[in-house]
């Protein structure tokens, strides 16, 4: 399988050394140094791309694959106002695209035991809830993907929670996401339910890049051969 990279920082290298270890091949690099390169042509030289960079070029940087005729599978937070368009762009060209706010398998996991949690604790008013999410400091954004995967599964599910913030908040209706930003931490996050008589945390730590590399790889692995527009769901069969 030829990859193409759009996006070499930490996870690009991260990306390709899993790639690479996987029997893939890397076809084409694309870094702020070289963005002259991430042309249409080079990129129909590869069979799918991943698309790991920032708000202001993953709508470009996907659209460009699938104009391009490539499976792509984005990791870029920060750029979701504009999903919509991209799943129109997708079915129009016949692509193929995935996208996740977290590729990690255990954070997908950590994610079915939000759901299932948030609906036990949708009938247990007594108890307050709340996200903390600690990254890098070279995190652009924040809150961070993952964390707002977790508040939307919960304000689904809850009869007291409208919306997320990011921020402390007194209103009753909103649920905080706390963002911290510390070195060297590659990510962790931390559902907590608070009352009175006791507390229950579930948390995910993760330790290196390397579980969302693993994840990202996996994922265009999966693409290769299909049609339509998926999630990590499909991929790890959730």
């Amino acid at each position: 399988m030829r990859i193409a990279l759009i996006g070499y920082g930490k996870m690009g290298h991260a990306i390709e050394e899993i790639a690479l270890q996987r029997r893939h091949e890397i076809s084409l690099k694309i870094s702020i140094d070289n963005t002259e390169d991430n042309t249409i042509e080079n990129l129909k030289k590869s069979d799918v791309a991943i698309e790991f960079t920032g708000p202001e070029s993953a709508f470009d940087n996907i659209n460009k694959c699938l104009e391009a005729g490539i499976p792509v599978v984005s990791g870029s937070t920060g750029w979701l106002d504009r999903y919509e368009e991209v799943i129109w762009n997708c079915k129009q060209d016949g692509g193929a695209f995935l996208y996740a706010s977290n590729f990690s398998i255990g954070v997908n996991i950590f994610f079915e035991i939000n759901k299932r949690l948030a609906q036990l604790m949708a009938s247990q008013p007594e108890y307050e809830v709340t996200i903390e999410e600690v990254h890098h400091t070279q995190k652009r954004d924040a809150p961070s993907g993952t964390a707002i995967t977790l508040a939307e599964q919960i304000i689904a599910v809850s009869p007291m929670k409208k919306k997320w913030v990011n921020g402390e908040t007194v209103r009753k209706n909103e649920l905080e996401i706390l963002s911290k930003r510390i070195d060297p931490v590659p990510g962790t996050h931390i559902v907590k339910y608070h009352s009175g008589i006791d507390d229950i945390d579930i948390i995910h730590t993760a330790h290196n890049r390397k579980g969302f590399a693993l994840g990202a790889v996996l994922a265009a692995e999966f693409l290769i051969g299909r049609e339509g527009v998926y999630s990590m769901k499909d991929v790890l069969g959730l």
